[in-house]
């Protein structure tokens, strides 16, 4: 907790703070996948199989003959289970009365506790989704001559990136139907892809002149590029702080449906459990609650999350590691 020397300062001046406050922009958990709304903290969820739906079974038709027909299965077996995540600030009377402008005691819980809470949720989407093991394919970086689903890494100049997401982009499309629509860069993926050269080249002439994440959309032919910012502290409290990019070196390339819906393929849904009472569209809920043996007037800035991300579709999904040194 700050003490009072820490929020009343002298002569402090009015319109400046220093706070390490991170963008919601720079957490991707809630900009990658479809998010479905569930009344139920579980459930289970339906999956078509693909052989069928791809089977070339339509045959000519006889006059006065029986038309080909078939069937599909359905795997009813997948489900989700929304745990819940919380997290808590206590704001006391003196915090408010000692606490100069620009200061605001009870904004300043608030907006601590929705950073932990997204903090949690982005180390949980890194564990889900953005590491080998997870997708129906999987690609290393490497420094020496790349072999069999290996790339050479992004930030050699002999590397081709363009090359590389052009082949595995094609590649899931043949073997689904579906064209990969979203690419998931760590900060120093997409550090290395926007001083490539290979991509200056591209760029070149075109009216901006430099490299965006709009631009590397355009070129490597997906809808969307999206950077992982996020930064998380692996210290201890009162340990040396080491802080390091929560989504790593790594690329996701992926086919991510515009919406949630019926017979729509997608490689992952977080199922956000808006059926709680008082959340929102994504699961979550702000709340503030008296605390009065803590104190008089003290209350609790407390916030919460339910939710459960799943992998829904392996071959939508490739993963690329270690993709620059």
């Amino acid at each position: 907790m700050p003490t009072k020397s820490q929020v009343h300062i002298d002569r402090a001046l009015t319109n400046i703070s220093v706070a390490y406050i991170q963008s919601a922009d720079s957490f991707v958990a809630h900009q990658v996948f479809p998010v479905v709304g569930v009344q139920k903290q579980s459930d289970r969820y339906f999956k078509y199989n693909r052989d069928d739906w791809f089977r070339d079974e339509a045959e000519e038709r006889g006059p006065a003959t029986e038309s080909a027909g078939g069937d599909y299965d359905i795997d009813n077996t997948p489900n989700y289970f929304c745990k819940k995540y919380a997290y808590h600030k206590d704001v006391t009377d003196e915090d408010r009365t000692n606490t100069d402008t620009p200061l605001n005691a009870d904004q300043d819980a608030t907006e601590f506790v929705t950073g932990k809470l997204l903090l949690k949720k982005e180390v949980q989407w890194a564990n889900t989704y953005f590491k080998a093991g997870v997708w129906g394919t999987d690609v290393i970086g490497v420094a020496g001559v790349p072999g069999p689903g290996e790339v050479k890494q992004w930030n050699d100049p002999a590397s081709t990136p363009i090359q590389d997401f052009s082949k595995y982009k094609t590649d899931m499309a043949g073997l689904t139907g579906q064209r990969p629509n979203i690419l998931v860069l760590g900060a120093q993926v997409y550090e290395a892809l926007k001083n490539h050269n290979d991509i200056l080249d591209r760029i070149r002439y075109t009216q901006k002149g430099i490299v965006t994440a709009e631009l590397l959309a355009t070129l490597f032919d997906v809808e969307r590029v999206v950077i992982a910012w996020a930064v998380k502290n692996s210290a201890a409290k009162g340990a040396a702080e080491s802080n390091s990019f929560i989504l790593g070196k790594g690329a996701l390339l992926a086919y991510s449906a515009p919406r949630p819906a019926l017979k729509t393929a997608t490689a992952g849904y977080t199922f956000a459990w808006t059926g709680l009472k008082g959340a929102n569209a994504y699961g979550g809920n702000i709340g503030r609650i008296e605390m009065p043996w803590l104190g008089a007037g003290t209350e609790r800035i407390e916030g919460e999350m339910a939710y459960d991300m799943k992998v829904v579709a392996t071959d939508l999904g490739t993963y690329f590691a270690s993709c620059v040194a």
